[in-house]
């Protein structure tokens, strides 16, 4: 099926209509995700032998980019689903057939969300606050804080990961467990903490987990503490980075849509001429529109490569955290623009460009954050701290 069979013209107009609502009433996007789900969106990237749609990553960084546009939150929502299954596919891609239940449990209708931030954890995935305790079993149990676990409301399985105090590597390291939880498991509930500034349909919920048992089946990797080369670390970070850059990508489209569309609608007191051909407003519009085309070829690039697995060596990381940095930086500098452009009246709470500046806030706090991002580009360039 093509892009717009699945995300049809209909489809993301309702879903547009619904977002202010969701925002205004701090709601989740229930409706949204259902439609999605009954579109066969969910298993867009499972490959067609898993029961799926057999697109590739540039279609759905495309199609991301697309659906952000209509709707920033519902977007970022389906994003963490879409991570997972793209962290699987790679996985299969590489002879790790522990992951093939990521695939045929999406395709099967399934819906996975990321539990791995932690609150002060900023090793990410090189370390873990949540301990681990692995039973005789096989089955692991996990006890701790997840934080930002988007789509806290409809999940059905929960990937995550702790650390195994109890047991050492070869070489002393403390090992850390990844593994997908069902929901129906116990020892584990949803916080109900989630009114914040923007995203808010995404309801990303903390997790308190209490002893909530992964079994056995279900657990899909063990790693050292530490930065490692290990095909699952850069999986998962390049699936993440490059699927939330699409997000924010389309939240800077939509952005300067908005722009031009108040700037042509506006007329000048002074002049009696539309404030599209002011030449300070054209100026500004245009600026903006230069950093988003050297984002869009920055995107379009990266997915084009993870796809392919194209060989970047040491520098995969740093081009990876660069494009996330760009993506959300250039959302809300195309937002000042355009609302620098847009009249005051954008400045009510009520307006899209309002809604859509708060939104793109929330890429402050996404992995890699900016702190961690320039740690990884100075150690690339200038070598590690002595």
């Amino acid at each position: 099926m093509s892009i717009s069979d699945v995300l049809t013209p209909d489809l993301l107009h309702r879903i547009r209509e619904r977002a202010p609502g969701y925002d205004e009433r701090n709601e989740f996007c229930a409706e949204d995700l259902d439609e999605l789900q009954q579109a066969g969106y969910l298993k867009a990237l499972v490959p067609e032998e898993f029961g799926g749609l057999g697109w590739d990553l540039r279609q759905l960084v495309e199609t991301q980019r697309r659906l952000s546009a209509y709707a920033p939150a519902t977007a970022l929502a389906v994003n963490m689903h879409h991570v997972w299954v793209s962290v699987g596919r790679q996985m299969v891609r590489r002879g790790h057939p522990e992951f093939e239940q990521v695939l045929t449990e999406s395709s099967e209708g399934h819906i996975f969300a990321f539990g791995i931030s932690e609150p002060g954890n900023d090793a990410v995935l090189f370390d873990s606050s949540t301990a681990a305790q692995a039973n005789d079993d096989g089955s692991v149990s996990f006890t701790g804080t997840k934080i930002f676990t988007t789509l806290s409301p409809a999940w059905t399985r929960l990937g995550l990961f702790g650390k195994d105090t109890a047991a050492t590597g070869e070489e002393g390291e403390t090992p850390l467990i990844f593994g997908f939880l069902p929901r129906e498991a116990e020892g584990w509930r949803a916080a109900d903490d989630w009114d914040v500034l923007g995203m808010r349909a995404t309801h990303s919920n903390s997790t308190l987990l209490d002893g909530a048992t992964v079994p056995a089946q279900r657990i899909v990797r063990r790693l050292p503490t530490g930065p490692n080369q290990d095909p699952l670390v850069f999986a998962i970070f390049s699936s993440f980075l490059t699927l939330l850059s699409a997000v924010y990508t389309g939240i800077g489209d939509r952005a300067l849509q908005l722009g031009a569309e108040h700037a042509a609608a506006r007329e000048a007191l002074t002049t009696g001429e539309t404030l599209d051909q002011d030449p300070d407003i054209r100026y500004k519009l245009a600026e903006a529109q230069l950093r988003q085309l050297a984002l869009d070829a920055q995107l379009r690039s990266i997915a084009a490569e993870v796809e392919a697995g194209a060989e970047h060596g040491p520098s995969w990381f740093p081009r990876l955290v660069t494009l996330r940095t760009t993506a959300t930086r250039t959302a809300r500098a195309v937002l000042d623009a355009a609302l620098g452009t847009s009249g005051g009246a954008q400045y009510r709470r009520t307006s899209e460009l309002s809604r859509l500046y708060r939104d793109a806030l929330a890429g402050i706090h996404h992995p890699s954050d900016d702190e961690s991002a320039h740690r990884t580009l100075a150690n690339y360039l200038l070598g590690p701290l002595k």
